[in-house]
């Protein structure tokens, strides 16, 4: 069914507000001395860069379900699956993005983002962002077997983006929780790049339409192959082209300069060839 002209923007513009203003309610509630406002105003970096990556996964999470939950037939059915999805998005931001955070970096994280390490809050930010990546791919729908099979895909989604950090940061020398709790930037730059940059593979490899059980997970698995781009891109494109270091096959000059040195340029340079890789790839792909 065509949507009238403004229903579909409409529709985003109060989804997007009543997300956040449910986001602020419970940072009040569980947070009282950490709100967006009060961190800006304070200066509490880290804790603020955690609450972008919150609040830019509220932004993508709105407009995904969006687009995705409304026919224009019916006002109240519309607005019915959005409040579902929106209201189990946001909960499972919150959640998954927290559990990340605890399961890949420790749980000493949240206590180096209370005590101003700006290098933590920047990985905590980049994988509520990263979240909100792969919910906005997975969760839309206008019934509850459609919204049984997001959920499904998405816990599938989440369970890859851990596995593949996990092994992609392998191939570092030096140990990036440690690091980015010792308050290293160059290091937490490096991590939240590829921890976005894969979740936009593994969001790409998650979208389109169920057809069963079996070609869906096929066509996911099959996608996820060009998740092994990431690795040339490290240790070939940057490492050896750009920085005209001698290529190796884990570690080399790029760890040096991040762990050693703790280089800003070649973190930026290293997250920002990430992005740029997954943006490619998923657009060819």
């Amino acid at each position: 069914m065509e949507l009238r002209p403004l229903y579909l923007p409409a529709f985003g513009a109060i989804t997007t507000v009543a997300l956040l203003l449910l986001l602020r309610a419970g940072q009040r509630l569980w947070s009282p001395t950490h709100t967006v406002r009060a961190d800006l105003e304070q200066g509490h970096m880290a804790h603020a860069l955690l609450q972008v990556g919150q609040v830019l996964g509220v932004f993508l999470i709105s407009g995904s379900v969006v687009a995705g939950s409304v026919e224009g037939e019916s006002l109240a059915r519309d607005a019915l699956w959005v409040a579902a999805h929106g209201l189990a998005a946001l909960a499972l931001l919150v959640l998954f993005g927290h559990l990340g955070v605890r399961v890949l970096l420790r749980a000493r994280l949240a206590a180096e983002v209370e005590r101003g390490n700006i290098a933590a809050g920047l990985a905590a930010g980049s994988h509520y962002l990263a979240t909100g990546i792969l919910l906005s791919r997975s969760l839309s729908g206008t019934d509850l077997s459609a919204l049984g099979v997001a959920l499904v895909f998405f816990v599938l989604a989440q369970l890859t983006l851990h596995l593949f950090v996990m092994l992609f940061r392998t191939l570092t020398a030096y140990d990036d929780a440690e690091e980015i709790l010792g308050e290293n930037l160059a290091a937490a730059l490096s991590y939240a790049g590829v921890t976005v940059a894969l979740s936009l593979i593994i969001g790409h490899a998650v979208e389109g339409s169920f057809v069963d059980w079996g070609t869906s997970l096929r066509g996911y698995a099959l996608a996820l192959l060009f998740a092994l781009a990431l690795y040339p891109v490290r240790q070939l494109f940057v490492q050896t082209l750009l920085l005209g270091a001698r290529f190796s096959l884990r570690g080399g000059r790029l760890d040096q300069g991040i762990a050693a040195e703790r280089n800003l340029g070649m973190g930026v340079l290293e997250a920002v060839s990430y992005l740029a890789a997954a943006f490619l790839v998923t657009r060819l792909g």
